[in-house]
Formats: C-alpha cells, sequence, structure tokens
C-alpha cells in the first residue's frame, strides 16, 4: 500500500509493504554515498539486509536508548560524515525507531544544510507515529526535543516484517501511540484494539493515514496537528520524572491520556485495554516534580500549554490551560472521575 503525503515541495511518499525492505532500491537512488544510521538494538539482520543494497554505503552505529539524542552522538555523527566526504548529493537512512528517526533526520536535516533523508523503522512505535511528520531533533538533560527542526524525509518505508524481532512490551509499548490516534480521530481503529485479532497492518494503516492528513493541514504544529500531543503533556513530565528505563515512552503516553479523557464510560473501555496489553498503572509521582517538568516543556507559551482533551471517542477538544489547571489535574489524579 502506497500513500503520499501532500506538502507541494516537500511531499513524499509511505510505502507499507511486508517485505518493502528487500527491495529499498525501488524507492530511493542507492547510487551514492548513503549513510545507514542505526542504534546498537536493532538486529544485525535487517542491518544486514539493507547495507547489502547500498553499494557505497556506511553503516554508522550509536548506543541504543533515548540518551543518545544528545550533542555527543550529534557531533559524532556528523564527525563521521565529514570525515567519508559526503556531498549535498548523498543521503542518510534512519533504520530504528523513534530515537534512530530524531538523530538521524536532525543529522540529515544540518549537514551542509540539508541532505536526503529516508525512514525505514523498525518498532511498532515508530511505524504508527513518529516516522511520518517530518519532526527530528535531539535532548538536551531531561528536555526532551529541544533542539531540533521540521524535515520531512524523502520517503518512509515501513516493513511489519521487522516486527518479528521486537519484544512484546516495545509492541504494546508502540501500540499506545496508534491507540491515541484512534482517541482523537478514528473510532474505527480504536475498536481494533478492543478486538481479540488485533491485525498490526490494519493499526499501521489507520495511524498512518490520520497522521498523513493531520500533518497536510497543518505541517509545523501551529493548529491541528497539537492534537497528536495528546497525552504527552503529562506523559513527558513522567517520562521525565522516572526515565525510561522504568517506563518506555508509549507506556508514559498512556499514563498521560488518563488524565485527559472526560468520559467515564471511554476511559474504562481504555483501561480494559491497557490490562491486555499490560500496560502499566500511573504510578505515586510527586505533583511538583511533575509540573517542574511541565514547566519547561517547548509546547508551553508565556506559563500556559495548550492540552488536549477527549470527550467522545473520535474527537477532542484543545484547551489552554494554565499551571494552576494542569496541577489541580494531577492533585485529582488519573483515576477520579
Amino acid at each position: 500500500m502506497k500513500m503520499v503525503v501532500h506538502l507541494d515541495k516537500n511531499s513524499y511518499p509511505i510505502v507499507l509493504e511486508r517485505g518493502v525492505l528487500t527491495h529499498i532500491g525501488d524507492f530511493l537512488d542507492v547510487q551514492r554515498k548513503v549513510a545507514l544510521i542505526t542504534e546498537s538494538g536493532v538486529p544485525e539482520k535487517w542491518v544486514e539486509l539493507i547495507r547489502k543494497q547500498l553499494p557505497d554505503g556506511l553503516v554508522l552505529t550509536f548506543p541504543e536508548g533515548e540518551g543518545s539524542k544528545c550533542f555527543t552522538q550529534y557531533e559524532n555523527l556528523l564527525k563521521q560524515l565529514i570525515d567519508a566526504h559526503f556531498t549535498r548529493k548523498d543521503a542518510v537512512i534512519a533504520l530504528g525507531g523513534g530515537v534512530t528517526g530524531d538523530l538521524a533526520g536532525f543529522v540529515a536535516s544540518s549537514y551542509m544544510r540539508g541532505i536526503d533523508f529516508y525512514n525505514l523503522p523498525t518498532t511498532v512505535l515508530s511505524q504508527v507515529d513518529s516516522s511520518v511528520g517530518g519532526k527530528v531533533a535531539i535532548d538536551v538533560g531531561a528536555v526532551k526535543n529541544i533542539v531540533g527542526a521540521f524535515y520531512q524525509p524523502k520517503a518512509v518505508l515501513i516493513d511489519p516484517d521487522v516486527l518479528q524481532t521486537l519484544p512484546q512490551r516495545q509492541i504494546n509499548n508502540g501500540l499506545m501511540e496508534a491507540l491515541k490516534t484512534g482517541l482523537i480521530q478514528d473510532p474505527e481503529l480504536f475498536r481494533l484494539f478492543e478486538s481479540d485479532d488485533r491485525c498490526i497492518d490494519a493499526i499501521i494503516e489507520h495511524s498512518i493515514d490520520v497522521k498523513r492528513r493531520v500533518v497536510e493541514q497543518d505541517e509545523k504544529e501551529s493548529g491541528l496537528r497539537k492534537c497528536l500531543n495528546f497525552g504527552h503533556t503529562i506523559g513527558h513530565a513522567i517520562e521525565g520524572a522516572y526515565g525510561l528505563n522504568t517506563y518506555l515512552h508509549g507506556e508514559c503516553v498512556a499514563m498521560g491520556m488518563l488524565f485527559m479523557i472526560e468520559n467515564a464510560a471511554l476511559k474504562k473501555q481504555v483501561l480494559t485495554i491497557y490490562e491486555k496489553l499490560h500496560i502499566p498503572p500511573v504510578p505515586d509521582y510527586d505533583v511538583d516534580v511533575l509540573m517542574d517538568f511541565i514547566a519547561h516543556d517547548k509546547k508551553n507559551n508565556a506559563g500556559s500549554v495548550t492540552v488536549v482533551l477527549v470527550k467522545e471517542l473520535g474527537s477532542f477538544v484543545l484547551e489552554q490551560w494554565s499551571f494552576d489547571q494542569v496541577r489541580a489535574v494531577l492533585e485529582r489524579g488519573p483515576y477520579e472521575e
């Protein structure tokens, strides 16, 4: 299946196909220098599958984990491109999850003011969400994605076959971003989660199609695209406070969504899905600690923050809240009506 993100001169295809990574030359020019940027956790079989299709390929591997989205790894990758004499006609491929896409994309966006970038996501989270939309960034300290750019890939190639090597917890973690999409935009996608047969291909297709349409209308998050931050304001705070060694990104988003669902029956349905997917409960957090992270969130605007509320399945409301309103919700807790 092929979809297109229509963004005038920055338009690009999304190819969702089992086995697509076996013939990447059908979608990008491999007859040039190509840096295959990947993280240490990506199985060697997938790295080798891509490398052998690159006649002049350079494999650049960084340590697995969010901690690599930093200036040190960013600089290391840039230096390796310089040492290999990459030019503006060459390209970068990201092979991995959201961290790889963020870091490799930011490298591509800034090397010689921008070279071609291709995203080959290998996790559920990146296949259903982060690989599409052009957000690339690194972290500074505990502040996520604070330095970055909007830089669209030339193509996104999604191969569900690569998910076979993922641990179940990572699969469930990524599914939370898809569930988010269903809650705000796509009731049919949400119902796939209530089914005993959760077809991953259908979940990816629905999720990416919603993301594609939102990005087409609001590429740089000035309005509609903010809806995709549902669950992220408080979720990022939990992520910052507890670290990704405790909870995964999607698990934190799942926790954050509970605070912003204003429909008791819907929240009960969501909690049932969480139980089936073994999503951990919200920890006994310190309100002041979470508020400190929220105060440093890049989406803040002069002492307030845009929150995404869900009152009915498949729809959302954007509201500008003061920090006092956010604090009140945290003090109320995620499970209260």
